[in-house]
């Protein structure tokens, strides 16, 4: 099964990663199919960059986020238009 998931770049004490698809069994720093964005937790604010049209072909084609892209998700999605009266 597919995974969007995060893989560990950077230097030690200076980690970002990369959000990316892949097979659920590989190891975090694995093989993976393609990149979807970064993550930088260090900045302030932490920087999330994602291509949500990718993001959103690999939700239709069945890939499962994980828990904190899950999160990463809700962060970096546009706010909802308010309701015209």
């Amino acid at each position: 099964m597919l995974r969007i998931r995060l893989t560990r770049m950077g230097a030690k004490k200076k980690p970002f990663y990369r959000v990316v698809v892949m097979e659920q069994r590989q190891t975090r720093d694995g093989s993976f199919v393609e990149i979807l964005g970064h993550y930088n937790p260090k900045t302030n604010p932490p920087l999330v960059e994602l291509n949500m049209d990718r993001v959103h072909h690999w939700l239709a084609c069945g890939a499962q986020p994980s828990d904190t892209v899950n999160s990463l998700l809700k962060k970096a999605a546009p706010p909802a238009p308010a309701a015209a009266s």
